[in-house]
Protein backbone atom coordinates (compact mmCIF):
# COMPACT_ATOMS: atom_id res chain seq x y z
CA UNK A 1 0.00 0.00 0.00
CA UNK A 2 1.31 3.43 -0.91
CA UNK A 3 -0.68 5.39 1.63
CA UNK A 4 0.99 5.77 5.01
CA UNK A 5 -1.06 5.86 8.20
CA UNK A 6 -2.15 9.36 9.14
CA UNK A 7 -1.63 8.83 12.88
CA UNK A 8 1.95 7.63 12.46
CA UNK A 9 2.66 10.48 10.06
CA UNK A 10 1.37 13.06 12.50
CA UNK A 11 3.48 11.66 15.33
CA UNK A 12 6.59 11.80 13.16
CA UNK A 13 5.94 15.29 11.90
CA UNK A 14 5.03 16.86 15.21
CA UNK A 15 8.62 16.60 16.29
CA UNK A 16 10.25 17.41 12.95
CA UNK A 17 12.24 20.53 12.28
CA UNK A 18 10.52 23.35 10.49
CA UNK A 19 13.52 23.82 8.23
CA UNK A 20 16.43 26.25 8.57
CA UNK A 21 15.73 29.88 9.34
CA UNK A 22 15.15 32.21 6.43
CA UNK A 23 18.43 33.96 7.25
CA UNK A 24 20.43 30.74 6.93
CA UNK A 25 18.68 28.88 4.20
CA UNK A 26 21.37 27.49 1.92
CA UNK A 27 18.84 25.55 -0.14
CA UNK A 28 17.64 28.77 -1.75
CA UNK A 29 20.82 29.17 -3.78
CA UNK A 30 21.74 25.48 -4.04
CA UNK A 31 21.20 23.75 -7.40
CA UNK A 32 18.00 21.73 -7.76
CA UNK A 33 18.36 18.29 -6.22
CA UNK A 34 17.45 14.95 -7.75
CA UNK A 35 16.96 12.44 -4.96
CA UNK A 36 15.91 9.06 -6.31
CA UNK A 37 13.81 8.29 -3.22
CA UNK A 38 10.92 10.74 -2.95
CA UNK A 39 8.15 11.06 -0.39
CA UNK A 40 4.84 12.27 -1.78
CA UNK A 41 2.57 14.08 0.67
CA UNK A 42 -1.22 13.93 0.74
CA UNK A 43 -3.51 16.14 2.82
CA UNK A 44 -5.75 13.15 3.49
CA UNK A 45 -8.92 14.02 1.55
CA UNK A 46 -10.04 12.31 -1.66
CA UNK A 47 -8.78 14.86 -4.17
CA UNK A 48 -5.39 15.22 -2.50
CA UNK A 49 -5.04 11.43 -2.34
CA UNK A 50 -5.82 11.15 -6.06
CA UNK A 51 -3.30 13.83 -7.04
CA UNK A 52 -0.61 12.36 -4.80
CA UNK A 53 -1.19 8.91 -6.28
CA UNK A 54 -0.87 10.27 -9.83
CA UNK A 55 2.35 12.06 -8.89
CA UNK A 56 3.76 8.87 -7.37
CA UNK A 57 2.83 6.70 -10.36
CA UNK A 58 4.42 9.11 -12.84
CA UNK A 59 7.56 9.48 -10.75
CA UNK A 60 7.81 5.68 -10.40
CA UNK A 61 7.65 5.37 -14.17
CA UNK A 62 10.37 8.02 -14.50
CA UNK A 63 12.75 5.91 -12.40
CA UNK A 64 12.17 7.28 -8.91
CA UNK A 65 11.23 5.26 -5.83
CA UNK A 66 8.30 6.81 -4.01
CA UNK A 67 6.50 6.46 -0.72
CA UNK A 68 3.37 8.17 0.56
CA UNK A 69 2.88 10.21 3.72
CA UNK A 70 -0.63 11.33 4.67
CA UNK A 71 -0.84 14.43 6.86
CA UNK A 72 -4.17 16.24 7.02
CA UNK A 73 -2.85 19.44 8.59
CA UNK A 74 -1.06 22.06 6.47
CA UNK A 75 0.54 23.42 9.64
CA UNK A 76 2.40 20.11 9.81
CA UNK A 77 3.01 19.08 6.21
CA UNK A 78 4.31 22.43 4.96
CA UNK A 79 7.23 22.56 7.45
CA UNK A 80 7.93 18.91 6.55
CA UNK A 81 8.09 19.96 2.91
CA UNK A 82 10.60 22.67 3.78
CA UNK A 83 12.76 20.29 5.83
CA UNK A 84 12.74 17.53 3.20
CA UNK A 85 10.71 14.94 5.11
CA UNK A 86 8.14 15.41 2.33
CA UNK A 87 9.46 16.07 -1.18
CA UNK A 88 6.35 16.67 -3.29
CA UNK A 89 2.81 17.75 -2.43
CA UNK A 90 -0.24 18.84 -4.47
CA UNK A 91 -1.41 22.33 -3.53
CA UNK A 92 -3.90 25.03 -4.51
CA UNK A 93 -2.29 28.22 -5.81
CA UNK A 94 -4.29 31.01 -4.15
CA UNK A 95 -4.91 29.16 -0.89
CA UNK A 96 -1.26 28.20 -0.50
CA UNK A 97 -0.11 31.73 -1.39
CA UNK A 98 -2.32 33.21 1.32
CA UNK A 99 -1.21 30.58 3.81
CA UNK A 100 2.51 31.23 3.20
CA UNK A 101 1.85 34.97 3.27
CA UNK A 102 0.24 34.71 6.70
CA UNK A 103 3.08 32.51 7.93
CA UNK A 104 5.66 35.00 6.66
CA UNK A 105 3.98 38.32 7.43
CA UNK A 106 1.48 37.46 10.15
CA UNK A 107 -2.15 36.40 10.33
CA UNK A 108 -3.38 39.95 9.64
CA UNK A 109 -1.38 40.36 6.42
CA UNK A 110 -3.55 41.34 3.41
CA UNK A 111 -4.28 38.33 1.16
CA UNK A 112 -2.06 37.92 -1.90
CA UNK A 113 -4.16 35.30 -3.70
CA UNK A 114 -6.43 36.74 -6.36
CA UNK A 115 -8.76 35.66 -9.18
CA UNK A 116 -5.89 36.36 -11.61
CA UNK A 117 -3.69 33.28 -11.98
CA UNK A 118 -0.54 35.11 -13.08
CA UNK A 119 -0.74 37.53 -10.14
CA UNK A 120 -1.36 34.67 -7.74
CA UNK A 121 1.53 32.57 -9.08
CA UNK A 122 3.95 35.50 -8.88
CA UNK A 123 3.05 36.08 -5.24
CA UNK A 124 3.16 32.37 -4.42
CA UNK A 125 6.61 31.84 -5.92
CA UNK A 126 8.04 34.90 -4.20
CA UNK A 127 6.90 33.46 -0.87
CA UNK A 128 7.88 29.84 -1.58
CA UNK A 129 11.37 30.35 -3.01
CA UNK A 130 13.01 31.73 0.18
CA UNK A 131 11.72 28.64 1.97
CA UNK A 132 13.52 26.28 -0.41
CA UNK A 133 10.32 25.37 -2.25
CA UNK A 134 9.72 25.32 -5.99
CA UNK A 135 6.18 25.78 -7.29
CA UNK A 136 5.73 24.04 -10.64
CA UNK A 137 3.52 25.40 -13.39
CA UNK A 138 -0.24 25.08 -12.83
CA UNK A 139 -2.33 22.91 -15.09
CA UNK A 140 -5.91 23.40 -16.26
CA UNK A 141 -7.62 21.87 -13.22
CA UNK A 142 -8.98 24.28 -10.62
CA UNK A 143 -10.81 23.57 -7.39
CA UNK A 144 -12.57 26.79 -6.45
CA UNK A 145 -15.52 27.67 -4.32
CA UNK A 146 -18.70 27.50 -6.40
CA UNK A 147 -22.42 28.02 -5.96
CA UNK A 148 -25.19 25.67 -7.05
CA UNK A 149 -28.97 25.81 -7.33
CA UNK A 150 -31.48 23.18 -8.36
CA UNK A 151 -31.86 22.48 -12.06
CA UNK A 152 -35.57 23.31 -11.72
CA UNK A 153 -34.84 26.65 -10.03
CA UNK A 154 -32.28 27.58 -12.68
CA UNK A 155 -34.70 26.68 -15.46
CA UNK A 156 -37.65 28.48 -13.93
CA UNK A 157 -35.71 31.74 -13.52
CA UNK A 158 -33.43 31.41 -16.58
CA UNK A 159 -30.23 31.29 -14.54
CA UNK A 160 -26.85 30.29 -15.91
CA UNK A 161 -24.55 32.70 -14.07
CA UNK A 162 -24.33 34.42 -10.72
CA UNK A 163 -24.94 37.67 -12.60
CA UNK A 164 -28.25 36.23 -13.79
CA UNK A 165 -29.20 35.51 -10.18
CA UNK A 166 -28.29 39.03 -9.09
CA UNK A 167 -30.28 40.57 -11.91
CA UNK A 168 -33.32 38.45 -11.00
CA UNK A 169 -33.59 40.17 -7.59
CA UNK A 170 -34.73 36.87 -6.09
CA UNK A 171 -34.32 36.49 -2.31
CA UNK A 172 -31.74 33.77 -1.66
CA UNK A 173 -31.10 31.78 1.49
CA UNK A 174 -27.62 30.26 1.21
CA UNK A 175 -26.50 26.91 2.66
CA UNK A 176 -22.82 27.28 3.55
CA UNK A 177 -20.31 27.28 6.39
CA UNK A 178 -20.92 29.73 9.21
CA UNK A 179 -17.80 31.70 8.17
CA UNK A 180 -19.59 32.62 4.93
CA UNK A 181 -21.09 35.74 6.52
CA UNK A 182 -17.58 37.24 6.81
CA UNK A 183 -15.56 35.76 3.94
CA UNK A 184 -15.19 38.13 0.96
CA UNK A 185 -15.75 35.31 -1.54
CA UNK A 186 -19.03 34.33 0.09
CA UNK A 187 -21.98 36.44 1.34
CA UNK A 188 -20.22 39.87 1.19
CA UNK A 189 -18.82 39.14 -2.28
CA UNK A 190 -22.09 37.79 -3.64
CA UNK A 191 -23.81 40.99 -2.51
CA UNK A 192 -21.09 43.42 -3.64
CA UNK A 193 -19.98 41.80 -6.89
CA UNK A 194 -23.26 40.34 -8.10
CA UNK A 195 -25.97 42.22 -6.22
CA UNK A 196 -27.50 38.96 -5.00
CA UNK A 197 -30.10 39.41 -2.27
CA UNK A 198 -28.76 37.02 0.41
CA UNK A 199 -31.45 36.93 3.09
CA UNK A 200 -29.54 34.59 5.38
CA UNK A 201 -26.84 31.94 5.66
CA UNK A 202 -27.94 28.47 6.76
CA UNK A 203 -24.82 27.06 8.53
CA UNK A 204 -24.82 23.54 7.15
CA UNK A 205 -21.21 23.43 5.92
CA UNK A 206 -19.48 23.66 2.54
CA UNK A 207 -20.83 21.14 0.06
CA UNK A 208 -22.14 18.79 2.73
CA UNK A 209 -24.96 16.35 2.08
CA UNK A 210 -27.08 18.25 4.60
CA UNK A 211 -26.49 21.54 2.75
CA UNK A 212 -27.35 20.06 -0.63
CA UNK A 213 -30.50 18.44 0.69
CA UNK A 214 -31.60 21.79 2.10
CA UNK A 215 -31.43 23.27 -1.40
CA UNK A 216 -32.93 20.18 -3.00
CA UNK A 217 -35.94 20.44 -0.68
CA UNK A 218 -36.38 24.18 -1.24
CA UNK A 219 -35.52 25.10 2.35
CA UNK A 220 -32.56 27.05 0.90
CA UNK A 221 -32.09 28.32 -2.64
CA UNK A 222 -28.33 28.01 -3.14
CA UNK A 223 -25.41 26.03 -1.72
CA UNK A 224 -21.71 26.81 -1.42
CA UNK A 225 -19.67 23.89 -2.79
CA UNK A 226 -16.64 23.46 -5.07
CA UNK A 227 -15.98 23.18 -8.80
CA UNK A 228 -14.89 19.54 -8.44
CA UNK A 229 -17.99 18.42 -6.54
CA UNK A 230 -19.01 15.22 -8.29
CA UNK A 231 -22.32 14.68 -6.49
CA UNK A 232 -24.38 17.60 -7.81
CA UNK A 233 -26.35 15.46 -10.27
CA UNK A 234 -27.45 13.18 -7.43
CA UNK A 235 -29.19 16.14 -5.78
CA UNK A 236 -30.52 17.69 -8.98
CA UNK A 237 -28.16 20.66 -8.65
CA UNK A 238 -26.24 22.73 -11.18
CA UNK A 239 -23.43 25.27 -10.76
CA UNK A 240 -23.96 28.92 -11.65
CA UNK A 241 -20.94 30.35 -13.48
CA UNK A 242 -18.75 32.80 -11.57
CA UNK A 243 -18.76 35.12 -14.59
CA UNK A 244 -17.25 38.12 -12.77
CA UNK A 245 -14.46 36.04 -11.22
CA UNK A 246 -15.23 36.52 -7.56
CA UNK A 247 -13.30 33.38 -6.57
CA UNK A 248 -9.53 33.17 -6.29
CA UNK A 249 -7.35 31.22 -8.72
CA UNK A 250 -7.06 27.93 -6.83
CA UNK A 251 -5.44 26.06 -9.69
CA UNK A 252 -3.71 22.83 -8.74
CA UNK A 253 0.07 23.16 -8.54
CA UNK A 254 2.71 20.62 -7.52
CA UNK A 255 5.09 22.05 -4.90
CA UNK A 256 8.49 20.41 -4.37
CA UNK A 257 11.44 20.67 -2.03
CA UNK A 258 14.02 22.26 -4.35
CA UNK A 259 17.10 20.64 -2.84
CA UNK A 260 15.65 17.14 -3.17
CA UNK A 261 13.10 17.22 -5.98
CA UNK A 262 13.71 20.34 -8.05
CA UNK A 263 15.27 18.52 -11.01
CA UNK A 264 14.14 18.50 -14.61
CA UNK A 265 13.29 14.80 -14.22
CA UNK A 266 10.72 15.54 -11.53
CA UNK A 267 9.36 18.61 -13.32
CA UNK A 268 8.94 16.69 -16.58
CA UNK A 269 7.22 13.72 -14.90
CA UNK A 270 4.72 15.84 -12.97
CA UNK A 271 4.12 18.13 -15.93
CA UNK A 272 2.58 15.25 -17.86
CA UNK A 273 -0.55 15.14 -15.73
CA UNK A 274 -0.81 18.94 -15.55
CA UNK A 275 -0.92 19.04 -19.35
CA UNK A 276 -4.10 16.91 -19.53
CA UNK A 277 -5.93 17.07 -16.19
CA UNK A 278 -9.09 19.19 -16.25
CA UNK A 279 -11.52 20.24 -13.54
CA UNK A 280 -14.13 17.87 -15.00
CA UNK A 281 -11.62 14.99 -14.94
CA UNK A 282 -10.92 15.63 -11.28
CA UNK A 283 -14.62 15.80 -10.42
CA UNK A 284 -15.16 12.47 -12.17
CA UNK A 285 -12.32 10.82 -10.25
CA UNK A 286 -13.58 12.23 -6.96
CA UNK A 287 -16.95 10.65 -7.74
CA UNK A 288 -15.39 7.26 -8.44
CA UNK A 289 -13.74 7.29 -5.02
CA UNK A 290 -16.49 8.92 -2.97
CA UNK A 291 -19.59 7.42 -4.59
CA UNK A 292 -18.33 4.23 -6.22
CA UNK A 293 -15.90 3.36 -3.40
CA UNK A 294 -12.94 2.73 -5.70
CA UNK A 295 -9.42 3.08 -4.29
CA UNK A 296 -7.63 6.35 -5.16
CA UNK A 297 -4.60 4.49 -6.51
CA UNK A 298 -6.77 2.38 -8.84
CA UNK A 299 -8.65 5.44 -10.11
CA UNK A 300 -5.41 7.36 -10.61
CA UNK A 301 -3.77 4.47 -12.48
CA UNK A 302 -6.76 3.98 -14.77
CA UNK A 303 -6.90 7.70 -15.61
CA UNK A 304 -3.20 7.92 -16.43
CA UNK A 305 -3.40 4.80 -18.61
CA UNK A 306 -6.47 6.12 -20.43
CA UNK A 307 -4.57 9.34 -21.17
CA UNK A 308 -1.55 7.40 -22.47
CA UNK A 309 0.69 8.67 -19.67
CA UNK A 310 1.30 5.32 -17.97
CA UNK A 311 2.36 2.06 -19.55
Amino acid sequence: MRRGGALLSLVLLTGCATGPSLENRGAVTAPPGDSKHLTIGSAGFTESDLLAQMYALLLDQAGYKTSMLTVANRELYEPALESGQIDVVPEYAATFADWLNAKTHGADAPPVGSPDLATTMKALRSLATPRGLTVLDPGRAVDQNAFAVTVAYAGQHHLKTLSDLGASRLPVRLAAGDECVQRPYCEPGLKKTYGIDITGVDPKGVGTTQAKRAVQSGQDQMVLTTTTDATLDEFGLVLLADDKHLQNADYIVPVVNRSRAGSEGVIKALGKVNDVLTTADLASMNQQVDSWRRLPEDVARTYLKDKGLLK
